[in-house]
């Protein structure tokens, strides 16, 4: 249930197109709707301005297509994190506007137009080729929430020209989104060169010493780079919904002051 959709059913109340209790009908799953097995937040649009996303690993296809066919009969769009090819399968069978994205394990359903919203655009930065399927997953979830994406991609430490060489890209973002695995150097060097902020993502990448993304992300955390900020690692998503709130600060609260 999206603030525009309560607006319009409270409109429609105060213009007499519907009646007391056909608008509690349509309200009454707020502020969470219980299927069963899952407790579905349809309030968290207007509490956070993103909506629900669902946590695929774990769940069932018939699960995510149940949760699902709920957020977009609320009019929220749907988004599924950490969902296999398999289970991909399985979901659109039931749900057939599932559009999937293997590389980022990662499916959508856009039901409502998502209009870029935010200061500026959000840079998501990657080390190495392996590491673009969590860049991807940060990439792809940061414009499902609305904002303007740019990639940068194979410009890691090993080739310090590449990066130098895209620093304008970097300068004009609002936001910049890291994503290394191996030693984790990245996000500390791009935090040295640029006055924006730098949300930093360890990936699982690297060599048996890297401890499944350990080493990394213990480098993010010691940077010597001043306020880089580390999400957890393979955390691509939770490093797009950081980057989208920073890019949001203030807008919210002036549109409600505007109105």
């Amino acid at each position: 249930m999206t603030e525009a959709r309560i607006r319009r059913i409270l409109e429609d109340l105060a213009a007499g197109r519907k009646s007391v209790e056909e608008a509690l009908g349509r309200l009454r799953s707020l502020p969470f709707e219980d299927l069963g097995f899952a407790r579905l937040d349809h309030h968290r649009s207007l509490r956070r301005g993103v909506p629900e996303v669902i946590f695929g690993e774990g769940k069932s296809a018939a699960q995510i297509a149940a949760i699902g066919a709920r957020m977009l009969r609320a009019g929220t769009n749907l988004l599924v994190t950490r969902i296999d090819p398999v289970k991909a399968r399985g979901v659109r069978r039931r749900l057939r506007r599932l559009r999937y994205y293997p590389q980022a394990c990662l499916g959508t359903i856009v039901a409502a137009a998502v209009r870029p919203a935010g200061h500026g655009s959000v840079a998501v930065v990657s080390a190495g080729t392996s590491d673009l399927a969590v860049a991807e997953e940060a990439a792809l979830s940061a414009e499902f929430l609305g904002n303007r994406v740019e990639r940068l991609y194979d410009i890691g430490v090993a080739g310090i020209h590449r990066l130098t060489a895209n620093l304008p890209a970097l300068e004009r973002a609002s936001v910049v989104i890291v994503v290394a695995g191996m030693e984790g150097a990245l996000p500390s060097v791009v935090a040295g060169l640029i006055d924006r902020p730098v949300i930093a993502v360890p990936t699982s990448v690297g060599y048996g010493a890297a401890f499944g993304g350990v080493a990394a992300l213990l480098a993010m955390l010691n940077s010597c780079s001043s306020g880089v900020t580390v999400v957890n690692i393979d955390n691509g998503f939770g490093a797009a919904l950081a980057a989208t709130l920073i890019n949001r600060v203030g807008l919210r609260r002036a549109g409600r002051e505007a109105r």
